[in-house]
């Protein structure tokens, strides 16, 4: 694991009892990666940053409709086509 894949690693210690508890976790992981790039050339943060999140997102997701895809779809806001596309991209069909 890279320097910068384990500043995304580290765990958020924000309390999860308010509607920007999410936000403030991203926040904090990139402000650590910025950080930790400390003027390094960077490129792709963009699908960086979905490769990290979106894994996580539809395993809880996923867990908490009990694989149901249509309920997890609806929670998600997306529609059950594009959640089962996703589901295959990250190897979790």
């Amino acid at each position: 694991m890279t320097t910068t894949e384990e500043s995304l690693d580290k765990p958020c210690s924000a309390s999860f009892n308010n509607q920007d508890s999410i936000r403030s976790c991203v926040n904090m992981a990139l402000s650590d990666y910025f950080k930790t790039m400390d003027g390094h050339e960077m490129a792709g943060l963009y699908e960086l940053v979905l490769q990290e999140v979106e894994p996580p997102l539809l395993e809880n997701v996923m867990r908490h409709s009990r694989g149901n895809q249509s309920k997890a779809a609806k929670i998600l806001g997306i529609n059950r086509g594009t959640l089962r596309k996703k589901l295959k991209l990250y190897n979790m069909d």
